[in-house]
């Protein structure tokens, strides 16, 4: 298959960026459609609707975390049974998957639908816009089974060497997405709930267009209708690579709330500055992340056909790569920061405040690409629950220490920002010594993955 990577056979580096590229505009392409949303919501429903579907971030990304990181447990295990021709173990792997991604997305919505309320006090949300930010998350819930359905099968497909397939799926979706949105809200007058049901519906045709692709590939991740049930070990094998990275993926969005709080206290044009920053930094962390999953896949294949050699070099080659794009990606964001800023905002405080978030997140990311690389390459041999606590420790409780003590005293925009990179460099030297200290490349091969 042309869109399919051979990751145990031949050159790797320029394998690497083949798989990792696509990955890249995929998260690229997520956040432009999410921004998107905003944008007409904003533009032809007003402020209230906008903020109605501002708010529900947390929720939503809460909820959207924990299961991406149970996908990457399915990554794992599929790229692992694939490295060692168990095409056996692959399709029971696959079809718990789905069944997993379906289940695990029905029991979300009926359990959300009946707590929606709930959750949206405890945010604190203005009673002015609090019925439409009930209904934002009503119809949203709605779509999980299909959200999630969407992320296992692209990790299904990235286990095998391939991201082009999600990312053309995504492509399409999304622009259904924008047209169905605007749809909705222009044509038919409504306001969030048109918003979220193009959501839902966007990610239902994205889901079906990897659903039918799975049926028809004649590669080893092929599904059948009549093979589609949960194998009890394998489900096990998923989750105990899966739920730690889901965890880590929730505690990170709690820990950004509170920093984000910590933000909005400092005024309107902080807000603004650190939301216009956030949403460049954001295509920066996309490029890095991609080698991270890149390193993931690359070593749990290389792993299951037992050439440690290339998983070695595959850690190597991720490392190097990633430092060389996020540093390129970084350097132009930072010549055309200030002009990229008054994007969003002309306010000349904006744009000072924004350029100052950039130059620390930037500067912070020298020890993220260490922390995202090794982690995936822990993860790859199955090594989940040792990254997932170095990062909750390292960054989330460190961050959270931070802004209930040091930014209570010294309660300035420079003080939050300085706990990124901080936070940053003690998690990936402590995963690093840790890398050091397990060498997960001599103690699980000993393990016969075979049996």
């Amino acid at each position: 298959m042309k869109n399919q990577v051979d990751m145990v056979n031949g050159t790797l580096g320029d394998k690497i960026i083949r798989y990792a590229i696509p990955l890249a505009a995929t998260g690229i392409l997520q956040q432009l459609f999410n921004a998107a949303d905003i944008a007409v919501v904003g533009r032809f429903a007003g402020k209230e609707a906008m903020a109605a579907v501002g708010s529900n971030s947390p929720v939503v990304g809460l909820l959207v975390n924990l299961f991406v990181g149970i996908s990457l447990g399915s990554n794992v295990i599929i790229a692992k049974s694939i490295g060692q021709k168990n095409r056996k173990n692959v399709s029971k792997a696959v079809h718990s998957s789905i069944i997993v991604a379906l289940l695990g997305g029905l029991c979300i919505t009926i359990l959300g639908l009946l707590l929606a309320s709930d959750v949206i006090k405890l945010l604190g949300v203005p009673e002015e816009v609090f019925p439409m930010a009930v209904k934002y998350l009503r119809v949203y819930l709605l779509g999980m089974p299909v959200i999630l359905l969407y992320n296992f099968e692209s990790a299904i497909f990235r286990s095998c060497g391939n991201t082009r397939t999600p990312l053309i799926a995504l492509l399409i979706s999304g622009l259904i997405n924008v047209g169905l949105n605007l749809f909705f809200v222009i044509g038919l007058g409504m306001t969030v709930d048109g918003v979220a049901a193009a959501t839902v519906i966007s990610n239902l045709i994205s889901s079906i267009i990897l659903f039918v692709s799975l049926l028809k590939t004649d590669m080893v991740i092929k599904v059948s209708l009549s093979e589609l049930k949960v194998d009890g070990k394998i489900l096990v094998d998923i989750l105990k690579i899966g739920v730690p990275a889901g965890i880590q993926g929730m505690i990170f969005s709690f820990a950004n709330i509170v920093i984000q709080s910590a933000v909005n206290s400092l005024g309107t044009t902080v807000m603004a500055a650190s939301s216009a920053a956030y949403n460049l930094e954001i295509f920066a962390y996309y490029v890095m992340n991609s080698f991270g999953q890149s390193c993931t896949t690359f070593v749990g294949q290389n792993f299951g056909a037992g050439k440690n050699d290339r998983c070695l070099k595959s850690l190597k080659l991720c490392l190097a790569q990633c430092v060389t794009a996020t540093a390129a990606i970084c350097g132009l964001i930072l010549i055309l920061g200030r002009q990229l800023l008054g994007i969003f905002n002309k306010d000349s405080n904006v744009i000072d405040t924004g350029y100052i978030r950039l130059c620390y997140i930037f500067f912070a990311y020298t020890f993220s690409f260490a922390q995202e690389v090794l982690s995936g390459y822990l993860r790859g041999y199955g090594v989940s629950f040792i990254p997932a606590l170095c990062s909750v420790v390292g960054i989330c409780g460190v961050r959270l220490v931070w802004i209930f003590t040091v930014f209570q005293r010294i309660p300035t925009f420079e003080t939050i920002m300085q706990v990124y990179p901080l936070s940053l460099g003690i998690t990936a030297l402590s995963i690093l010594l840790v890398t050091i200290m397990i060498k997960p490349s001599q103690h699980y091969l000993q393990r016969d993955y075979r049996k």
